[in-house]
């Protein structure tokens, strides 16, 4: 497999996800995420359904991105076994969860990535893939765009800016070329076109500690652009806020800027956001099969709660419904002004 350029030597594993929270929960803030959201009048938190099962097939990866939450890269071995694959799609077909959200790493690495997608798509699920684009272009993984439009897959594409250079340093040296080469070809399958039920989402998070732009005002920028220099048509632009955790904190905490940013977070702290976070409506299953709340808590391991299954193998969809949501401080990013989720702003 070609891996593309890195930003930075690998060193895997990171610190522990126990370790992070430690870290985290060490940094002073003017009041905890719980106060917070009891000031607000929502806490305790908790899940209102799961409308998204959202399946972590584990953490390899062709690219080594800075700020990737996930830790992943080319040398990870995490991967979700065939029996954990199975116990995703009995869950599916076992209910009436509406999507399959299929993220890694490079998801599309993973042995079981088509059977996901293909048996999902016979149920009549909408399947999103959570795709780096640049693994498109490597020898071994031409066939992905044309699956993907086969199976009327939504596409949400990361790509972190409209020009090269800021995507480049956040990715690697070429990422930025490829990446619109890998767009040219799903738009000329119909992806991002009207009319077409393709759906090409792109997701933007800052280069740097700080928040991200009006997501409806950057959309409107980044179609512009896109088009006007590249021909590029998509639907959705989502703006994420980068999450104070994994290499994203190691990198905080080598500049001497993970107080700050955590601060930063907090002041932003959004009722309206909070109230609608993903968490409520999402379940994460990580590659092993443990369940958590989103994939945030599942990177720092940090369980459901007591009485609650924690194993796909034993979903009880009753308690896992309307289960209290597992906070940290980290839970500052997904509502510091318009929020952030999967899905881009919430409010």
């Amino acid at each position: 497999m070609r891996v593309l350029p890195t930003l930075q030597k690998q060193r895997h594993p990171l610190a522990s996800g126990a370790s992070q929270r430690r870290r985290l929960a060490e940094l002073p803030l003017a009041r905890s995420f719980e106060a917070s959201l009891e000031a607000a009048g929502l806490f305790p938190l908790t899940a209102t359904g799961i409308e998204v099962l959202q399946v972590n097939v584990g953490r390899k990866c062709n690219q080594t991105c800075r700020h990737c939450h996930v830790d992943a890269g080319p040398d990870r071995t995490e991967s979700m076994s065939a029996e954990v694959a199975d116990a995703c799609l009995r869950v599916l077909a076992a209910t009436t969860i509406p999507t399959l959200d299929i993220t890694g790493g490079a998801p599309e690495l993973h042995p079981e990535f088509r059977r996901l997608v293909t048996t999902a798509a016979a149920l009549g699920r909408r399947v999103i893939d959570r795709c780096n684009l640049t693994i498109t272009r490597l020898p071994n993984y031409r066939w992905i765009p044309p699956f993907l439009a086969e199976h009327r897959v939504e596409v949400t594409a990361s790509l972190p800016y409209y020009q090269p250079r800021q995507t480049d340093r956040q990715r690697g040296d070429g990422v930025f070329e490829e990446s619109i080469a890998a767009l040219r070809e799903l738009n000329a399958l119909g992806y991002g076109r009207p009319g077409s039920g393709l759906v090409l989402n792109l997701v933007t998070n800052p280069v740097g500690a700080f928040l991200p732009p009006d997501q409806q005002a950057a959309e409107r920028d980044w179609k512009r652009e896109l088009e006007r220099r590249h021909g590029i048509v998509f639907d959705r632009l989502f703006t994420l806020t980068n999450m104070p955790i994994s290499r994203f904190l190691q990198h905080l905490e080598e500049k001497g800027q993970a107080g700050e940013y955590l601060a930063r977070l907090a002041a932003r702290f959004n009722p309206a956001a909070a109230a609608g976070v993903m968490c409520r409506t999402t379940l994460s299953v990580g590659w092993d099969g443990s369940l958590y709340d989103c994939d945030f808590n599942q990177m720092l391991d940090l369980p459901l709660g007591d009485g609650i299954p924690r194993s796909i193998l034993d979903f009880d969809p009753a308690r896992l419904e309307r289960r209290t949501i597992a906070l940290g401080p980290h839970c500052f990013g997904c509502t510091a002004g318009a929020g952030s989720s999967c899905g881009g702003a919430v409010a």
